[in-house]
């Protein structure tokens, strides 16, 4: 068996979805230069970061024209052009498919992810034999304190609805095996969240400490309507347990509802009821009516993302530079 020094360097292909990353993507591709010719982890395994992979997912700037200095500049950096703004989980995606490495890291464009850390993930992945490195963060992000309580509800209740006790935590910024990640990326259906795509397929799962750095930019504050839809993506997508979790209430309910009757039967033919009055029959209205409707919607979301997935609505669309469209002195890509 080869020691670490003869062993034969591992390809990383590095994915950065990309959506106002102007500011913040020289010099974080620049960091990654660094580990472009062979590079050694920690514990001495060689390593090299053999192409960055940009996909512009159309967002407000100019990241385009970045991207394509970047891709001029540096012969290993390939960019990827989706026809509209998808999203990150399937800008990712998109970049993931794209890759060909041996191994997959994803990270965001705004500096947050120390490259120095992709040697460390390594270790921890041939240490653990684990197939996904997720980072775990070892500062607090750089958000409001409801929002970082909120998102770590969020995943508590994401390893709940997987039923997954070996998922400690999930991050964008990640390592996984080239072959698995490309696999995800080919079956992943629209709507579906990144993680839960793995979660399906990945049998070994790790994570590894890091702290995360300051952004190069405003930290990015997205909506409350965003944050609840990514949510409610995170849980349609997790699988049909929320599903089962409406039916035992609705049993619940029903339980409930034969117990209180059979106690209204009892106590009327004994002459302890008093006329029933507007508030108990208020109250049983607003309370059951609010949880049919809760339920109701649960199971519309289940139904627009079948919807979604049967009428062929694509994850992502690749198309070529639109520099190369529109711009009369672009050159011609034949």
């Amino acid at each position: 068996m080869p020691t670490l020094d003869e062993a034969r360097a591992v390809s990383v292909s590095v994915v950065i979805p990309v959506y106002a990353g102007e500011a913040t993507l020289p010099e974080l591709i620049e960091e990654l230069a660094a580990y472009h010719d062979r590079a050694r982890t920690p514990a001495g395994r060689p390593f090299v970061v053999s192409e960055v992979v940009l996909v512009w997912d159309r967002g407000p700037g100019r990241s385009d024209e970045a991207i394509r200095e970047l891709s001029a500049k540096y012969d290993w950096v390939r960019p990827v052009w989706l026809s509209r703004n998808f999203g990150q989980h399937p800008a990712t995606l998109a970049g993931m498919s794209s890759s060909g490495g041996e191994w997959i890291v994803t990270m965001d464009e705004d500096g947050q992810h120390d490259p120095a850390y992709i040697g460390a993930m390594l270790d921890r992945a041939y240490e653990t034999r684990s197939q996904l490195v997720y980072a775990a963060p070892t500062n607090p992000p750089p958000h409001g304190a409801l929002r970082n309580v909120a998102s770590r509800l969020a995943k508590l209740s994401f390893k709940w609805l997987l039923g997954d006790t070996s998922l400690e935590s999930f991050h964008s910024y990640r390592l996984l095996l080239g072959e698995v990640g490309r696999s995800a990326a080919a079956y992943t259906g629209s709507g579906v969240y990144l993680d839960v795509a793995l979660a399906w397929v990945v049998s070994d799962v790790t994570t590894c400490p890091m702290p995360m750095r300051s952004e190069g930019r405003p930290a990015s504050n997205y909506s409350l309507r965003r944050l609840v839809s990514h949510y409610g993506r995170l849980v349609v997508s997790s699988g049909t347990r929320p599903l089962a979790i409406v039916s035992l209430v609705g049993l619940l309910f029903l339980v409930l509802g034969v117990l209180y009757s059979a106690w209204v039967l009892v106590n009327r033919f004994a002459g302890n009821i008093a006329p029933a009055g507007w508030t108990s029959t208020f109250v049983s209205i607003l309370v059951v009516g609010g949880l049919t409707l809760f339920s109701l919607g649960v199971i519309a979301q289940y139904i627009r993302a079948s919807t979604n997935m049967s009428l062929g609505k694509p994850l992502y669309v690749v198309v070529r530079d639109p520099g190369t469209v529109f711009d009369d002195d672009a050159p011609d890509p034949s």
